[in-house]
């Protein structure tokens, strides 16, 4: 898992870098700029880095634990695109403000944190506990860890997508 979290911060970072900027600030058919993008997965990934440097039994009384198997990564990118494809958007608290290019740099290097965090959280979870815990996500409803996780490289890469214009 943790190399495929490298992969999707690497690669729509990579991304972000191949954009001119003049489009940073661009919204193509009235959808999100490239930097509403990038505000948007640090608004995303922040809140599970929040829950997963909580004590365990933390999360246990908050959220409850699992009654199912984890799905898998292609069983959750499924889920999501029926959420989308029923009008699913991004609920109030991870919706971007207009981003100007001057704040570029801050945010590539709060996402480049971002990633580190979950990856240091990640070493201090085991693989039972990663199906045993959930975790509220505002679109999915109740996920395990693990899918969370999941849905964290699915939803950059989602967004990696978007800013190419695809």
């Amino acid at each position: 898992m943790e190399d495929a979290i490298e992969a999707s911060f690497a690669g729509f970072l990579a991304t972000l870098s191949e954009i001119p900027d003049n489009r940073f600030e661009e919204m193509p058919g009235g959808k999100w700029s490239a930097g509403q993008q990038l505000d948007h997965l640090i608004r995303s990934v922040r809140p599970v880095n929040l829950a997963l440097g909580l004590p365990k039994f933390v999360l246990r009384l908050l959220f409850g634990k699992t009654i199912r198997a984890s799905r898998t990564y292609e069983e959750l990118v499924e889920k999501y695109k029926e959420k989308l494809a029923q009008g699913g958007v991004a609920s109030r608290p991870f919706l971007p403000p207009a981003i100007p290019l001057s704040r570029k740099s801050d945010l590539v290097n709060r996402f480049t944190t971002q990633k580190h965090k979950l990856l240091r959280h990640l070493d201090k979870w085991d693989e039972p506990a990663l199906d045993y815990y959930v975790l509220p996500h505002p679109l999915l409803g109740k996920l395990t860890v693990r899918e969370m996780v999941f849905f964290t490289i699915y939803h950059t890469e989602h967004h990696r997508q978007a800013v190419r214009g695809g």
